[in-house]
């Protein structure tokens, strides 16, 4: 396929003169690559975890997932707090104002730091109430494997949280390369520390648990020191991270609340609907939690574009031209369409192949080829505009009515589904994955019509 055919493509029309484009073909090829690259690792490594610890037993591979299914709340909640400073922070250096754009970096690692504190201390010391709440009905081997995961996976909240935060400035300020290096290394002590644990000390879940501490807290530390350096476009001031900017922090929480709020009622959704799994046996749980793992890989496209939404949509909408946060809304989408489709069908071609690597029964890899055969067919088709160009609206301020459409489509459709189809016409982990899918129909159709609405194109982030 010739460059010129792909470009074709992915311009949208009319166009947007060039001497008004502020992010080039080769500009948003720079920024996204290392994004796609930092994201593949992360799956990669989520995968390899996966794989490795399946050899220490299903009860094991299950505990790990049920577990992953409550820490994933707590790191949305990271992640929208991230998200906020990084809308805020693209505003600011759109809009060339430097000052703020530092007053914002410096709030934002602070509530970082206290947030991912906080969870941190109720995870440890609520662990068994909040387990025995959520998945107390599972076999007593996979309970004793989640207590023990919770507990040192938790530990890493505040390094995880400041590694989120750090990697927003950097990719609001266009710098996504720094960040894939880092997190190169980071993956390659996560993985070789799995390997050490589970295959020479055969310490099984915390033989996967350690290693992702050790390499959360090397990253932290990392992207902290270049957080303080002043010759980026934005930095952290240790004077202004100690000092409480209530004005700029409630900038950085406009967008972060709603979209915590969405993303936490999304995670915790998924965490009912693993109450609900939990009820269908260990092959269909051990399936569920090794198909998630597929699932996060072929979700890939729609993740990494959506970092590139906020860095690009964010700089327009601050520079007050709407008219190219339009434009980049539309091409950026194309380029998601195409990317998404490539990659979710490579993904489905190697998935059986992967899967011969795994200790796993073949009734639980045949599950597990159905559900990421599903996943993909109707990932493609829906998550660009439901994920995506979602992210474009948050960019531009129009934050709560993507969280609106979010918690609807989750927490109301997808529970209301995963009951009907999983428990009432007994299809198991299998309506599961129909529901997901007809939580993603919903929430396309809201955001496609809020999108054409254009009413995204009137709020304002900051003053």
């Amino acid at each position: 396929m010739s460059k010129d055919f792909l470009l074709k493509w992915v311009e949208p029309k009319p166009t947007l003169p060039k001497e008004r484009q502020r992010f080039g073909n080769r500009e948003l090829f720079a920024l996204i690559l290392p994004i796609l690259v930092e994201q593949l690792l992360t799956m990669l490594v989520g995968i390899a975890d996966t794989l490795m610890v399946s050899y220490a037993g299903e009860a094991a591979v299950s505990g790990v997932s049920l577990v992953n299914q409550l820490n994933n709340v707590f790191i949305f909640v990271f992640g929208a707090v991230a998200s906020g400073g990084a809308v805020v922070a693209s505003q600011y250096i759109g809009r060339n104002d430097r000052e703020n754009g530092v007053a914002a970096s410096s709030q934002l690692l602070m509530i970082t730091v206290l947030i991912s504190a906080f969870l941190m201390g109720i995870s440890i010391l609520f662990r068994s109430q909040i387990l025995s709440l959520l998945f107390g009905r599972v076999e007593p081997d996979v309970m004793e494997a989640s207590l023990t995961y919770l507990v040192i996976s938790a530990l890493s909240f505040p390094a995880l949280a400041v590694y989120n935060s750090a990697a927003a400035l950097f990719r609001s300020m266009g710098k996504t390369k720094a960040i894939m290096n880092i997190s190169i290394v980071m993956n390659a002590i996560n993985v070789i520390g799995n390997a050490i644990g589970i295959f020479v000390l055969q310490a099984g879940v915390v033989g996967v648990a350690v290693p992702s501490l050790v390499s959360r807290t090397f990253a932290a530390v990392i992207m902290l020191i270049l957080c303080f350096e002043k010759k980026n476009t934005l930095y952290v001031q240790m004077g202004k991270v100690l000092a409480w900017n209530g004005k700029m922090l409630k900038r950085i929480l406009n967008i972060a609340v709603p979209n915590g709020v969405e993303n936490g009622l999304f995670q915790l959704s998924k965490v009912a609907i693993s109450s609900i799994v939990a009820l269908f046996g260990t092959v269909q749980i051990a399936a569920n939690g090794v198909a998630q793992s597929f699932w996060s890989m072929a979700s890939l496209f729609c993740i990494a574009f959506g970092y590139a939404f906020v860095t690009v949509i964010g700089q327009c909408m601050g520079a007050g031209d709407i008219e190219a946060a339009d434009y980049y809304n539309k091409k950026l989408l194309r380029i998601t369409y195409i990317g998404s489709a490539a990659w979710n069908l490579l993904i489905m071609i190697l998935t059986p192949f992967v899967l011969t690597l795994y200790s796993l029964s073949d009734d639980t890899k045949k599950l597990v080829i159905l559900l990421v055969v599903i996943h993909s067919v109707f990932n493609v088709i829906l998550c660009p505009v439901a994920f995506s160009l979602s992210n474009g609206l948050r960019a531009a301020g129009d934050i709560r009515f993507t969280m609106y459409a979010s918690v609807f489509a989750t927490v109301v459709c997808r529970v209301i589904f995963s009951i009907a189809f999983g428990v009432w016409m007994n299809l198991g982990v299998i309506g599961i994955c129909l529901a997901m899918v007809g939580d993603w129909m919903v929430k396309a159709a809201l955001i496609q019509v809020r999108y054409r609405s254009r009413k995204w194109t009137r709020f304002q982030v900051i003053d």
